[in-house]
């Protein structure tokens, strides 16, 4: 059976600020709603006590384009899960599912494919996160420079600042912040892009403001709306959708891409061979 469903929650939750008070109540219901019941629009309607143009309304600001399409949609919502496991593990395997359930919604192929087009033909990649976030920007550093990326990674914000200031028309900036509110992350955006840079912000938040400055937006589930979220690693939704970002770029040019990789592994054990 297939796991994998592309709940609009994430999508609501993502366009919640944009909504009218109108809109916000139809919005709360669909999120806390956990039973199939009828869906139609005036069914819908009656139970809200809202007008079936404010559920079209509201399905096309979600990015539908009418409330029929959001309806299919959301129904898809509905699929049993398996049963086997009880407990911790259970919990655990739930609340993964539930996240990569919500990156699935998130995704954009298209951008994907972009930002991997942007990484062929950089000079030079720049990646900077804090935190949790930061230790994902070392980790994607050390994949990427394996098949040839020209990439370093900062995670100390008096270097992420200093940086900002170099960067130049055929570099590349990633910047990735969970909460969309780290000071130097947003800071060296701004720089970067009004050097020439382009630029990629990875987040969670949901602010039409980020594109004054960022070539890109790539968006990820917030751990705050996921169910037992605290269990959760704060740097998988990154890592999903840095392995996502690597797949795609590692289908340019493939062959030579895995020579690089295989080239790397070979000088890691060569390295680590015993001195004679």
């Amino acid at each position: 059976m297939e796991y994998y469903i592309k709940s609009v929650v994430p999508v609501i939750r993502m366009n919640y600020d944009k909504f009218t008070a109108v809109e916000k109540s139809i919005a709360d219901f669909f999120i806390s709603n956990q039973t199939k019941v009828d869906f139609s629009s005036r069914s819908i309607s009656d139970r809200l006590y809202v007008s079936e143009a404010s559920l079209s309304r509201f399905a096309q600001k979600c990015g539908y384009r009418g409330y029929r399409e959001f309806m299919y949609q959301y129904e898809m919502t509905f699929v049993p899960k398996p049963d086997s496991m009880t407990g911790n593990t259970r919990m655990i395997l739930n609340a993964y599912q539930e996240l990569l359930n919500k990156t699935y919604s998130h995704v954009d192929e298209k951008q994907i494919a972009r930002i991997a087009d942007y990484l062929e033909h950089s000079l030079r990649v720049l990646v900077c996160g804090r935190g949790s976030s930061g230790h994902a920007a070392a980790e994607m550093e050390m994949r990427f420079m394996r098949i040839g990326v020209n990439i370093d990674s900062l995670q100390d914000n008096d270097l992420i600042r200093m940086q900002a200031i170099f960067q130049e028309k055929q570099n590349l900036v990633f910047g990735i912040s969970i909460s969309g509110r780290s000071q130097a992350i947003l800071y060296l955006l701004r720089e970067a892009n009004r050097r020439g840079a382009k630029t990629i912000l990875i987040t969670a938040r949901n602010d039409e403001k980020f594109r004054e400055f960022c070539t890109e937006i790539v968006h990820i589930p917030s751990l705050r709306h996921l169910n037992h979220g605290n269990v959760i690693s704060p740097q998988f939704p990154i890592l999903i959708i840095l392995d996502i970002i690597y797949s795609c770029y590692a289908q340019l040019d493939k062959g030579t891409k895995e020579d690089l990789h295989l080239h790397t592994v070979k000088a890691l054990e060569d390295y680590n061979q015993p001195d004679i």
